[in-house]
């Protein structure tokens, strides 16, 4: 009789495991099988004396192009026309990095206009003044 626990791999709801194995193990979970979305890894482990342990661990898989979106957030309330910037770009694989199209343009924050708007009030302000001194 071995004295090493047994441990049964499940993802979601799936009654046959995906891995059955001693323990320790060092496992590579392949997430592009997998369809985008939540999903949950089930652990359990199972003793020599045969008492069982279980761990469910829920978590997200994004393997397919990301999705970016400026103009509304989630739970919004909004009304009329609505002005929307969407962006989708994949990801590449593991070996290499796409830049095309990877960066997602934003339109300019308000703060950033109200801070050019301020500085160039005070650059006439201070320019004004200069001509206005008399000579």
């Amino acid at each position: 009789m071995s004295d090493k626990s047994t441990i049964f791999i499940f993802i979601d709801d799936e009654t046959k495991p995906v891995a059955q194995v001693l323990s320790p193990v060092s496992f590579e979970l392949d997430t592009r099988k997998l369809t985008d979305g939540e999903h949950t890894l089930k652990i359990v482990s199972k003793d020599p004396t045969g008492k069982e342990g279980i761990r469910k661990i829920p978590f997200v898989v994004r393997n397919g192009p990301a999705i970016a979106v400026e103009g509304i957030s989630e739970n919004a309330i909004v009304d009329g026309v609505l002005p929307l910037m969407i962006n989708a770009y994949g990801k590449g694989d593991q070996k290499s990095f796409l830049i095309e199209g990877s960066e997602t343009p934003q339109s300019i924050p308000a703060w950033v206009w109200i801070l050019i708007i301020g500085f160039a009030g005070w650059a006439m302000y201070y320019l004004f003044r200069y001509y206005a001194m008399p000579g």
